[in-house]
């Protein structure tokens, strides 16, 4: 199965990407993780991505696009993956669509996780307030959090309407718990 999980900053998509991908046995692709420890290296990719993930904006397109082929040519990612992250414009979710068909694959769905923006900053600025040093991000300042959330409205939300018209979208409610998110992803990929 191949996936997209898309939802705002906090809406839980890592916690239902993790569920996911070891329930159906497929690598858990996030950019988020990916651009954090390419920025930790210091590898060109991290020290180009840099200034725009500190600053709460979104890596450049060709950037992200060239990162994604070349995860995608790894040998366990060949009967399946869950992406995390990517795309997050409507630009993006096309060049993938291109990308994958250069690649003989093909799109199975876009999860949407819709949370309403107030419990998306409660829930980061719930997280920075944890003891542990990997929920404390960067990126994770109240300033930057706000950004994070504008700019997901602003450019992420043409992204649904780009998956709804190839009826590739599965949307599910993010305000619940997540075993009832969980329960009710599988049910939508059950029944479609």
């Amino acid at each position: 199965m191949r996936l997209v999980i898309l939802g705002g900053p906090g809406a839980g998509k890592g916690t239902q990407a993790a569920r996911l991908c070891s329930l159906l046995n497929i690598p858990w692709i996030s950019t988020g993780d990916m651009l954090r420890s390419a920025i930790a290296a210091q590898n060109p990719l991290g020290i180009q991505a840099q200034p725009y993930v500190e600053k709460g904006e979104l890596v450049p397109d060709p950037t992200l696009i060239e990162f994604m082929r070349s995860r995608l040519d790894q040998p366990d990612a060949s009967k399946g993956w869950l992406f995390d992250g990517y795309p997050r414009t409507a630009f993006q979710a096309e060049e993938l669509d291109f990308l994958l068909d250069d690649l003989g694959q093909a799109l199975d769905w876009a999860i949407y996780l819709d949370v309403p923006p107030t419990v998306m900053m409660s829930r980061i600025l719930g997280r920075t307030g944890s003891d542990s040093d990997e929920s404390c991000r960067l990126d994770d300042q109240p300033d930057i959090v706000e950004r994070r959330i504008e700019l997901f409205q602003e450019r992420t939300i043409p992204i649904l309407e780009y998956y709804e018209q190839r009826s590739r979208l599965l949307k599910v409610s993010g305000d619940q718990t997540p075993e009832q998110i969980q329960q009710e992803i599988l049910q939508k990929l059950n029944q479609v």
